[in-house]
Parts: C-alpha cells; sequence; structure tokens
C-alpha cells in the first residue's frame, strides 16, 4: 500500500493553510495537528473536507477510556480518514478509542515513541529498561491486540512492525525529508526512498513542503522519490 505523501500543515492560522493550499491544484492528504485544530477547530476540517483532501487528525489523545471513547465519538462525526492516540495509554484505552469510531470509516493508529525520542531519553526519562525498537514494537503489538489499524513509528521500526503485525497494519512514519533537508527537532528521520525500502505505509513530511520556496515543485520531487499515487 503506498499513498500520497501526508503534508504536515505546519501552520498557526486556517488563513495561513489557505495560502499554502492554493499552491496546489489536487487533492492532498493533510495532517492537522494540535496547534491548528485548537486554534480554529472542526471548521477548518470540514473546508479541507469540502475541497475533496484526505485528512489525518493528529491529537494524539491519552487519557481515561471513557474520555477517549467519548471524543472519538466527536472526531467521528467530522468525517476525516485517519486519527490517532497514544499507545502508551494502555489497551483499554485503544480499544475505547476504537469504540467511539464505530461506523465511521476513519483509519485508528497508536503513537509507539515519538521521532523526537533518543533511546537514552526513553530508557532515562520514560524508565523502560529496552531498547528504543523493542518498546515501539511491543506497543505496535498492543495496537493489534486493541483492533487498530496502524500506528506511529519512525522509518527505522517500520519493516519489523509489518513482520510482527502484518502488512496491511498501517506504519505512518514522520521525519520524511530530503537528504539535504535539514534535521529540526527530530531524531530519528530518513528519506522518502529509505522509508519505502524499509516498508513505510505513509509518509509525513512538513517543512520540506511547508516551507519550501516552491511547494508543489518539493511535493512532486517527494512524491516522485516516493512513489505515492497523484
Amino acid at each position: 500500500m503506498t499513498s500520497k505523501p501526508i503534508i504536515a500543515l505546519d501552520f498557526p492560522s486556517k488563513l495561513d493553510v489557505e495560502e499554502f493550499l492554493s499552491e496546489f491544484t489536487e487533492p492532498l492528504f493533510l495532517k492537522v495537528g494540535m496547534e491548528l485544530f485548537y486554534q480554529e477547530g472542526p471548521d477548518l476540517v470540514n473546508t479541507l473536507n469540502l475541497y475533496g483532501h484526505d485528512i489525518f487528525l493528529d491529537l494524539k489523545l491519552h487519557d481515561i477510556p471513557n474520555t477517549v471513547e467519548s471524543a472519538m465519538r466527536r472526531i467521528a462525526e467530522l468525517g476525516v480518514d485517519m486519527v490517532n492516540v497514544h499507545a502508551a495509554g494502555g489497551v483499554a484505552m485503544m480499544e475505547a478509542a476504537k469504540r467511539g469510531l464505530s461506523g465511521s470509516g476513519t483509519k485508528l493508529i497508536a503513537v509507539t515513541q515519538l521521532t523526537s525520542t533518543s533511546e537514552e531519553q526513553m530508557q532515562q526519562e520514560q524508565l523502560i529498561p529496552v531498547t528504543l525498537q523493542e518498546s515501539v514494537l511491543h506497543y505496535a503489538k498492543l495496537a493489534k491486540q486493541a483492533g487498530l489499524d496502524g500506528v506511529v513509528c519512525s522509518v527505522h521500526e517500520a519493516k519489523a512492525i509489518g513482520e510482527a503485525c502484518g502488512e496491511d497494519f498501517l506504519r505512518v512514519t514522520p521525519g520524511i525529508r530530503p537528504a539535504s533537508s535539514e534535521a529540526h527537532d527530530q531524531k530519528r528521520i530518513a528519506t522518502p526512498r529509505d522509508a519505502k525500502a524499509q516498508g513505510a505505509t505513509h509518509i509525513v513530511v512538513g517543512r520540506a513542503i511547508t516551507r519550501s520556496e516552491n511547494p508543489q515543485k518539493s511535493y512532486e520531487y517527494i512524491n516522485g522519490e516516493w512513489g505515492g499515487r497523484s
């Protein structure tokens, strides 16, 4: 399964989003994160839906199961294509999230470890005494057990997750950028070609497109390297 690159809309307002999207003529796969959603709310999602864009609502829910289930019922009404929770919330919470989306076509994925997290941080600050890959794989297996559609992981764990959870299990990989781009605040990064070779099913690209002098051209280059469909 190879899809269009998911563009992370790292903008503070709907006006900025509309200006950015004016560069494009075709429907895109867009990630709406916390900053943008908290500023603009469901109205932005509804507008993007009207223009035919696919939407990944990246809210990373992590709370008690009842609260997450109730929140997912509201999200289901938005008609987004994908939403996520933190796998660290546990199987019961992930199952509750899945129940909240019942009857919708929204895919549910779980964050394993953030791509800004190093193995040293994980072990010292989270007190998880295993390797980063072991932790990510464990969370992926819990997400599979809970009935989720996939996980957010780095490219470096995508292949192992596919082998453990099945090739249909989504592996959404942030931290993707051309080799010449800066890493910024992410530590576990890769190129689109690396992501494809390592078994990612989706890639998330932010500043390499949104901060480009020519976003359309940058998108086309990355999509070509990734081998996505238009």
